[in-house]
């Protein structure tokens, strides 16, 4: 589900989350069973497949909009975000990067969803641009 998180603004358009001045982030929420996917796999996924080392950017979309950020429902899955972070800086230094991990990372249950045509995006835009881009990095949980 495509989606906004982190702010005050209440139901905030794409158009408004882009200026900058609702605060939000633009993300995706996923909602899965414990029983099926471990929230550890999860956070691997979460780390390996953006870079989490640019603040306020992924590739060439830039602003606070396009932040790094995991946002939980409860204190287990925040501790256990917080400690993959640790985890995944020391294996980015491992490996020689230098960049501080720049993941806002914190309690937050509410989610206003993006406009429909935000939904699947890449799928109603097969040629759509998608910034995302790992560091190459494997994360170790």
């Amino acid at each position: 589900q495509s989606g906004h998180y982190g702010r005050d603004t209440k139901n905030p358009t794409y158009q408004e989350t882009c200026t900058g001045a609702t605060g939000h982030a633009e993300v995706v929420r996923v909602i899965f069973d414990p029983e099926q996917v471990k929230y550890s796999a999860l956070l691997k996924n979460f780390w390996e497949n953006h870079n989490p080392t640019t603040k306020d950017r992924q590739g060439n979309d830039t602003g606070p909009m396009y932040r790094s950020a995991i946002y939980c429902e409860d204190e287990t899955d925040l501790e256990l975000a917080k400690k993959s972070a640790e985890k995944y800086q020391q294996n980015l230094s491992d490996r020689g990067i230098r960049g501080e991990i720049s993941t806002e990372i914190k309690l937050d249950n509410v989610f206003y969803y993006a406009e429909d045509y935000h939904q699947q995006y890449l799928h109603k835009n097969p040629g759509g641009y998608c910034s995302m881009r790992g560091t190459g990095v494997k994360c170790t949980l």
